[in-house]
């Protein structure tokens, strides 16, 4: 994938986090590719759903493993506006997710850069390569016009 690749991704991916702010959601969206298509997608919708599991990174990986009948999605990008969280890291890796997308920077809960360094940790039996800061700057301003609105 290319840099051009990683952004036109990335844009559907804040289109999607779009979609959770009109839900009343933090905006974050996710999408997964394989072999250049859109085989998951999917948004924040922990209060929606009612279920604190409903982060855009799960609900993308569950659509994807639905689409392509299996919960191995070897192969794919996960791309996701905001980097993920101890809980998505763990299904990225239990899906078997190639690669790794994110927007923004996450300082108090994001594991791959900001906190706990994840990825680069040697006592997973998988590998996921990571690319942070791809529309960074528009992936934080989203959510800080959502929070801004909201006091």
């Amino acid at each position: 994938m290319t840099a051009q690749d990683d952004e036109f991704w990335m844009a559907r991916a804040l289109t999607l986090a779009e979609s959770a702010a009109g839900e009343g959601e933090v905006p974050v969206g996710a999408v997964v590719v394989r072999d250049g298509e859109v085989i998951g997608e999917g948004w924040n919708r922990p209060i929606i759903a009612h279920d604190p599991t409903g982060h855009a990174e799960v609900n993308a990986l569950r659509d994807a493993a639905a689409r392509a009948g299996n919960y191995r999605l070897s192969g794919a990008t996960l791309y996701v506006t905001i980097e993920p969280c101890t809980m998505c890291f763990g299904a990225l890796m239990h899906a078997r997710i190639a690669r790794l997308v994110y927007g923004a920077r996450e300082p108090r809960a994001g594991v791959c850069e900001s906190q706990l360094g994840l990825p680069e940790r040697g006592f997973y039996n998988h590998r996921i390569e990571v690319t942070g800061s791809v529309c960074a700057e528009q992936a934080a301003q989203l959510l800080r016009d959502f929070f801004r609105q909201r006091r």
